[in-house]
């Protein structure tokens, strides 16, 4: 009797963890579970573009000052100082907007 007892309540426990297993893994892999873990992924994956971003521009900015110590030129060049050409595609720049709903 006691043998019967004791199986019986391994496979009740056995089912009962089983059951909950597949439960959460078909949670898991819902839709909109799956879109949310690809979002969050999305979001990661900007921020380490931008920190790697930062830090590109922050090791130019570097360079340029190095070159410019080792040339002996104090300062970047402001807007005056640029070519006409260049001077005038900074001006057009400025001009347009980003917003790609505006463009149809």
């Amino acid at each position: 009797m006691f043998r019967r007892t004791f199986w019986f309540a391994t496979g009740a426990a056995a089912g009962v963890w089983a059951t909950t297993k597949v439960n959460r893994k078909i949670k898991q892999l819902s839709p909109e579970s799956l879109a949310a873990q690809a979002a969050n992924r999305a979001v990661d994956a900007g921020h380490r573009l931008k920190d790697f971003a930062f830090d590109v521009r922050a090791g130019m900015v570097r360079r340029e000052a190095e070159l410019g110590e080792a040339l002996g030129i104090d300062a970047p060049p402001g807007p005056a100082e640029l070519p006409a050409r260049r001077r005038l595609a900074a001006i057009e720049h400025t001009k347009h907007s980003h917003n790609r709903n505006e463009d149809h």
